[in-house]
């Protein structure tokens, strides 16, 4: 990221008001590393043992899921950043243009309470990796209060990180990009030198409704970016090409995701209960010998502390346009805080911990969708966003519509997510309509609830478009919504 006024410093202050186009110097080429480092998660490893233990996949199967899950996903990613370059605005600001003033607290809410329970998430699994070292390196062993402690730790980082903002976030990316790739070589050439080819290639495979099942269950992570995507990208200008946009996203996640999941439907042919395990990173650290597993666990630790620090800085935007008047900063520790407490009680109570991953993974996908579906349609329509509208929550913003809703909008959202949700099938919750159809079956519950709440926005009217006003008669923000 380039340095700008705003960002030179150590701390970003900008918050949600749309940036300046003397601010907006980044290039596209930044966003590669960004897109690397949400992905360098130990989890995709047990998913792709997943993919051979319970969907009873062959290898080439598990390549195909491993090529066609990211392009999904971060394609669509990256067709939702181009709104960022657009507006000059976080997605979440964006969306009150579509949504209204009021309206846009409905996804909003959702999306941000969605994000409690992926940052308890990605906190759990990067304290089980600092356990592990512990373990390994000093043979401390896990405990309760350990346990916290590591939680702690971890969540006090990823804050830290998270709260200096866009910079700290990009330079930390860029590095750990670097260590991902000095790692994959390393557990790459053990699982050549050790893995047994011939039970790899003689693995039965499985039905093409699993394939499609497995592409669905791994794409359903990186659709919780997708309202993330102009946080990252609102610094481009806007000659900035959107083809480069959707690339590096799809690029970005797809040189993590491939190898990631293909080393884990690897590993799974000789050790199935990696899909299954309780703690999935201490179990990878019993499997692997200490030279390469303190570094995996170590490059672990650090990719889950980034996807943590990018999670929480797209949540400040959000709480901030749920009306925190507070500095972005200062948003963030709201979700800090809570991240703790429940990662707190995952960690304590938990039993399975990839079988709550997976069933929160499946809900959570369904929840972004329908906010995915709605503002996606919106873009086919809108190139432009008024940036003093989106700042403006009185009735005298052009952005106000209807008691502030965009009824449009809000129907289709609404829609959308319910109908999502009756597709959706989970070991928390199972739709009426999750069985007996392709949809339930496949595990597309998220796909539904993007074309249903999409469709519905396209043909229902409309409130009219409202032109962005001239740069001179814009107003400035509050000083307390725009730090």
């Amino acid at each position: 990221m380039s340095e700008t006024v705003e960002t030179e410093g150590t701390l970003e202050t900008r918050g949600i008001e749309q940036v300046p186009e003397h601010e907006r110097t980044a290039r596209t080429r930044q966003l590669f590393p960004t897109w690397v480092g949400a992905n360098i998660s130990v989890l995709l490893l047990t998913m792709g043992a997943s993919l051979v233990v319970a969907y009873h996949l062959d290898i080439w199967q598990a390549l195909v899921v491993a090529v066609a899950a990211p392009a999904v996903s971060y394609g669509l990613v990256g067709l939702i950043g181009i709104a960022g370059k657009r507006g000059g605005a976080p997605g979440m600001a964006l969306s009150r243009a579509v949504f209204g003033q009021r309206g846009n607290l409905l996804p909003g809410s959702l999306i941000w309470v969605a994000r409690w329970g992926w940052e308890t998430i990605n906190a759990v699994t990067g304290a089980y990796a600092m356990l592990t070292i512990l373990d390994i390196v000093f043979g401390l062993k896990a405990g309760g209060v350990l346990d916290l402690v590591t939680l702690l730790v971890f969540v006090v980082a990823t804050f830290a990180i998270s709260g200096l903002g866009i910079n700290a976030v990009q330079r930390c990316n860029r590095y750990a990009t670097y260590l991902f790739g000095l790692f994959s070589v390393l557990v790459l050439g053990y699982l050549v030198a050790n893995t047994d080819w011939s039970r790899v290639a003689h693995h039965g495979a499985g039905s093409t409704a699993s394939v499609i099942t497995g592409i669905g269950m791994i794409a359903a992570g990186g659709v919780s970016w997708i309202p993330s995507a102009p946080d990252f990208t609102r610094y481009l200008p806007r000659t900035a090409s959107s083809r480069a946009i959707v690339g590096t996203a799809v690029g970005g996640a797809g040189v993590v995701v491939l190898p990631m999941v293909l080393m884990g439907a690897v590993m799974a042919v000789s050790t199935p209960d990696l899909a299954s395990a309780t703690d999935p990173v201490s179990f990878l650290g019993e499997i692997l010998p200490t030279w390469i597993a303190v570094p995996y666990l170590f490059i672990a630790l650090i990719g889950m502390l980034l996807i943590n620090s990018m999670s929480m800085y797209s949540a400040g935007f959000t709480a901030q346009t749920l009306g925190f008047r507070v500095p972005r900063h200062w948003a963030v520790s709201v979700n800090a805080v809570i991240s703790l407490a429940f990662g707190g009680v995952l960690m304590l109570v938990a039993t399975s911990f990839m079988g709550s991953f997976i069933a929160f993974l499946s809900l959570l996908a369904v929840a972004f969708s329908a906010w995915v579906g709605v503002f996606g349609a919106d873009m086919l329509r809108r190139t432009e966003y008024d940036g003093a509208a989106m700042t403006d929550t009185t009735r005298t913003s052009a952005y106000w519509y209807r008691g502030g809703f965009s009824p449009a909008a809000v129907a289709a959202w609404a829609a959308g997510l319910v109908s999502g949700l009756m597709f959706t099938t989970s070991d928390w919750f199972t739709g009426p309509l999750a069985k007996n159809n392709v949809v339930g079956e496949y595990g597309l519950g998220w796909v539904a609830t993007v074309l249903i709440s999409g469709a519905l926005y396209a043909v229902l009217p409309k409130p009219a478009v409202v032109r962005a006003r001239p740069a001179d008669e814009r107003v400035e923000e509050p000083a307390a919504v725009g730090v």
